[in-house]
């Protein structure tokens, strides 16, 4: 066989999740950004031959693809390391408002130990997700007087809601989720005047896609082992 037709041979299930595993690893180093990778992902489970798999990481320093052996076994996930997520200093941002008009906080950022924030006629966004922390315990003081204002917390953030509300409220649903080994603390206060504090957990949309990969991975590997159970039975088929 020449190296002209290694091109045109038939990609395995095992080597698409190989280049997908390059690719989540790209992501999680900033060389791909979520609309790179989610491009690259699509065209890798569509690919059919070597030759369609090979440009989706020809710029990404992996070797080139080749049929990886797949584990029938699934190890412990790994949990958030939030030690390196609880950074000190003063914070990226102290302070927000939103009259007749709206802000943000999301993304990377740093939140610092006491965050206040104003909405008056408007909304504000402050989202947890992604940030880093000054400090174990930190605060959102949050005044809504006819606005609101949502707060978005990461699974494994402990939260705890404080604020007071007039013809208005605080949401308290997140209230008593036990914390992570050494996540942070979120205490939400304030006040709400015909307003209102809302307080949602929410996974990252990296992290959708990484437990939609893990589950796609699940399913091969189960498929994989039921070819392997199906392999005695047409051996004895044959044999009889």
């Amino acid at each position: 066989m020449t190296d002209d037709a290694v091109p045109d041979l038939r990609a395995s299930d095992a080597d698409r999740e190989r280049v997908a595993g390059i690719l989540r690893d790209a992501l999680a180093e900033g060389r791909l950004d979520m609309e790179e990778f989610e491009e690259r992902l699509d065209a890798t489970y569509r690919a059919r031959t070597y030759g369609e798999l090979a440009p989706v990481t020809r710029d990404l320093p992996a070797e080139g693809v080749t049929a990886p052996s797949v584990s029938l076994t699934k190890g412990p996930a790994a949990g958030p390391d939030w030690s390196g997520r609880i950074v000190g200093g003063e914070g990226t941002s102290t302070w927000g408002v939103a009259v007749m008009s709206g802000f943000q906080r999301k993304g990377c950022w740093t939140m610092p130990r006491r965050f206040t924030c104003l909405a008056f006629w408007g909304g504000g966004e402050i989202d947890l997700r992604e940030a880093n922390f000054a400090d174990r315990e930190v605060e959102i003081n949050a005044i809504a007087i006819m606005g609101g204002v949502d707060v978005i917390v990461p699974p494994g953030v402990e939260v705890v809601v404080r604020g007071i509300g007039i013809m208005g409220g605080f949401d308290h649903r997140e209230e008593g989720v036990p914390g992570e080994p050494g996540a942070p603390r979120v205490v939400v206060t304030g006040f709400a005047f015909w307003g209102g504090v809302g307080v949602q957990r929410k996974l990252t949309r990296a992290e959708k896609l990484r437990i939609r990969e893990e589950r796609r991975q699940e399913k091969l590997e189960r498929r994989a082992g039921r070819r392997e159970l199906d392999e005695p039975r047409r051996d004895s088929h044959w044999e009889h």
